[in-house]
């Protein structure tokens, strides 16, 4: 690959440009399979560099972007936004994904309060559908 100004770890990249708020959570999620580098599974010390693919579900929503650019630091969110472009089908998928969940978090019973032992039973009873 290219010298090291030019690349980056993909652990660092997530943790610069904002998608985890640690390194480590970045890690983690890179070490368990939850991001993709060019359609391959990376280790957390693969480096990326300028029109790499990234593709990676965080919190059950999908993320897919091409990479333009290699933070310095870990800067503002416009700074950081600036460094990938983000696929327009993709973050229509995430919004009614979003969507979804939402509206299964609505549907679920509600009590004031902590649920009673009907309540856990109705719930239990939804989780296992």
């Amino acid at each position: 690959m290219s010298n090291d100004d030019e690349t980056l770890r993909i652990d660092r990249w997530l943790y610069h440009c904002r998608f985890f708020k640690t390194r480590t959570l970045a890690s983690k999620a890179v070490a368990a399979g939850q991001v993709k580098v060019n359609g391959e599974r990376p280790a957390p010390g693969r480096r990326v560099q300028a029109g790499d693919r990234i593709e990676l579900v965080r919190d059950r929503l999908p993320y897919a972007f091409d990479v333009l650019a290699i933070p310095a630091r870990r800067g503002p969110a416009t700074e950081a936004r600036s460094c990938y472009r983000e696929d327009e089908d993709v973050i229509r998928r995430r919004e009614e994904r979003a969507d979804a969940l939402r509206q299964d978090r609505q549907a679920m019973p509600r009590t004031p309060g902590r649920p009673d032992k009907h309540t856990r039973r109705l719930l239990r009873q939804r989780k296992e559908r």
